[in-house]
């Protein structure tokens, strides 16, 4: 069985540890939301420990930050990246395994003295989540020309600040321009986020694409009365609408069947009193599904009933698109350098496609890009009780370490296999 060298299991475990304290939540957990003073000093930590391992770092103007370890020749660099920001009570190991997953396979190469052919990069990618301001991937998007920059850095978050100011205030408002991060190919490592490896008992996901995200805010206006004099036939209720609007999401996911989901995550009222008949709802709704047209189906489809049950009600609805990305299929031979990566390490392996989205999708469209996924307990993330085992981020690390060799042209893995 080739193995290649070996990473330091209790040295990776510690950076994710010191990383999980920045934005630390007391109950366990994290909450370090994209551009915040948590994230500069995740950033600051990260950018510290790439400065240790003799990267040389670039900062682009949407706060992308990646390290290229050099290699022979000056080529378009393996790249190894995710993110590091999380949701309001995030896991330690969503995106930041990614990451640091790089870190200790550049501090590997370096301590057993492996020089590769092409140079290999480790990344962080700017508000991967979306959590603080729309939409998600947002740092990918733009290093890959997805998003437009200019917008991007208008963009008003949660809070109501910018990004642009965000950027400016912690410091990582970058110089480089987008499209600077020309990649070779790109590799992410990344928690499940869903129960399938562990319940299969396997331990490698080989990542075959991510499913297609649209996500819409619908406001919907109507009129603010006294709940006790206003008969029902003379109401004009936008929570109602807002109720049917969120049961015809429900209903168009289990109409359509798997994969088809659909979730609404925001729901407000105005005014949010217990004897007034709401005059504003606001809700989100986060529709997904690998098929293109069947998404569109289902976009179509929830719009329209969206618009009927306002009409109905005598209320208005406005649609606002947050987010649309269309499915994306990865690298097939690289989805295979996963797989045969796997089985030589003697770990289970299966092909599935990806439900979250992830930085990889952005990449893509540009170069050969892979995932490689480990079991969730429980399927959980997104929640403070995230975890996956040292053995299973091990098995995780190694194989990304011989597909990331293999790509990057390392001479030790050519003789192993002789």
């Amino acid at each position: 069985m080739a193995t290649g060298p070996c990473i330091d299991l209790d040295r990776l475990m510690g950076r994710l540890r010191a990383l999980g304290d920045v934005g630390a939540l007391p109950g366990g957990g994290v909450k370090r939301l994209a551009l915040s003073d948590e994230d500069k000093a995740g950033r600051d930590l990260v950018c510290g420990w790439m400065r240790a391992l003799g990267l040389e770092i670039t900062t682009d103007c949407i706060g992308n930050v990646w390290g290229v370890r050099r290699g022979r020749e000056d080529t378009a660099p393996v790249v190894i990246g995710s993110h590091i920001d999380t949701v309001a009570t995030g896991g330690l190991y969503d995106g930041n395994l990614g990451v640091l997953a790089g870190l200790e396979i550049v501090e590997t190469l370096n301590d057993a003295g492996i020089e590769t052919r092409r140079p290999v990069a480790v990344g962080f990618f700017t508000n991967e989540e979306g959590a603080r301001f729309a939409p998600d991937m947002m740092g990918s998007g733009v290093a890959q020309g997805a998003l437009d920059l200019a917008q991007t850095l208008a963009t008003v978050g949660i809070d109501g600040q910018r990004v642009g100011d965000e950027l400016r205030r912690i410091g990582y408002a970058g110089d480089a321009p987008p499209l600077a991060l020309k990649p070779d190919s790109f590799l992410e490592l990344h928690v499940e986020q869903g129960p399938v490896l562990e319940r299969e008992g396997i331990a490698i996901g080989a990542v075959t694409g991510v499913q297609g995200i649209s996500w819409t805010e619908f406001t919907v206006t109507g009129v603010s009365n006294h709940a006790g004099t206003t008969p029902m036939a003379m109401r004009h209720d936008a929570g109602v609408v807002a109720a049917r609007i969120a049961l015809e999401a429900r209903t168009i996911a289990d109409a359509f069947g798997p994969p088809q989901v659909a979730t609404v995550g925001s729901f407000r009222l105005e005014p949010d009193l217990v004897n007034v008949v709401p005059q504003k709802a606001v809700l989100t709704v986060d529709l997904r599904n690998t098929d293109n047209v069947r998404l569109i189906e289902a976009e179509t489809r929830l719009r329209s009933a969206a618009r009927k049950a306002a009409a109905e009600e005598g209320c208005t609805v406005e649609l606002r698109s947050l987010a649309r990305f269309d499915p994306v299929e990865f690298d097939e031979g690289l989805v295979a350098a996963i797989e045969t990566a796997a089985a030589e390490l003697g770990h289970g392996v299966r092909r599935m496609p990806s439900g979250a989205g992830h930085d990889a999708q952005m990449f893509a469209p540009n170069c050969p890009t892979a995932m490689v996924f480990v079991p969730s307990k429980n399927g959980l993330s997104h929640n403070i009780n995230e975890y996956t085992a040292p053995e299973e981020i091990r098995a995780g690390v190694d194989v990304l370490f011989r597909v990331a060799l293999a790509r990057a042209g390392a001479d030790i893995l050519a003789e192993q296999d002789q």
